[in-house]
């Protein structure tokens, strides 16, 4: 497949330019079944990037943490890493921080300690010098955008997000800097940011990535889905919304 066929746009309005496709790449490492082998998951990167999807999404909760050490893999015996010889200048990574599992709990954390030991903690085992995108995955009272800004000031990170937020934190949020992205769950049967956070991102020139956009693979598979989930698959306890017709004028 040759790389034009995923078309390019601008997320938000700070210069971000990204593939108007991303790969989302939590199901390799949880919640979708167990994990999947390493090899494979290596071969559907490079096979993604050779295609033109330059929009790599992790997270340091992701596993936690083998997925980001996935991207980032310098190489062994068994694999070749996804980002190296010559992929790296061809992606734009996106991670997030916010969220620790303590005894089987989330933990949600966001002083600036932990802004600055989650950013160096991604760098390294993604194995980058700078993260394109740096989202905050939840938030939490002790959130501070302020640390986020040294950030970018300091060249750890190019560009600032927010995930699953209200439009009161996106407005905060983005008086202090500039947001680019935000990462709601949207899709055909869950479009309640529809009524105020799209308006809201459209007014302040956020750009929107969506997580889950064919919901969680039921929009693509259907309800048999549901008989094929192993036990460490979470999606065996979601529950399916009705689903509506899209109104495309809200896009």
């Amino acid at each position: 497949m040759a790389s034009s066929v995923v078309r390019r746009l601008k997320l938000g309005s700070q210069g971000l330019v990204v593939s108007a496709q991303g790969l989302g790449c939590m199901g390799m490492s949880m919640y979708y079944g167990p994990p999947k082998p390493e090899p494979d998951m290596i071969k559907l990167i490079c096979h993604a990037v050779d295609s033109g999807v330059t929009f790599i999404d992790t997270s340091d909760f992701y596993g936690p943490h083998t997925n980001e050490i996935l991207i980032g893999k310098v190489g062994n015996e068994v694999v070749i890493c996804a980002l190296k010889g010559g992929y790296r200048e061809k992606v734009q990574i996106t991670t997030k921080f916010g969220i620790r599992m303590i005894d089987g709990k989330a933990d949600i954390r966001g002083d600036p300690e932990y802004v600055w030991s989650a950013c160096e903690a991604s760098l390294k085992r993604l194995d980058v010098d700078c993260i394109d995108l740096f989202y905050v995955h939840r938030i939490d009272n002790h959130y501070t955008m302020g640390e986020l800004k040294k950030l970018v000031e300091e060249g750890k990170v190019k560009y600032v997000g927010l995930s699953e937020v209200c439009v009161s934190t996106t407005r905060r949020a983005h008086a202090v800097h500039p947001i680019t992205a935000i990462q709601p769950e949207w899709s055909l049967w869950t479009r309640d940011v529809e009524k105020e956070i799209v308006p809201t991102c459209i007014e302040l020139g956020i750009g929107i990535v969506t997580y889950a956009p064919l919901g969680k693979g039921f929009l693509a598979s259907g309800l048999k889905l549901a008989e094929s989930l192993t036990e460490r698959d979470f999606r065996q306890y979601v529950h399916c919304p009705k689903v509506y017709h899209l109104d495309t004028s809200v896009i």
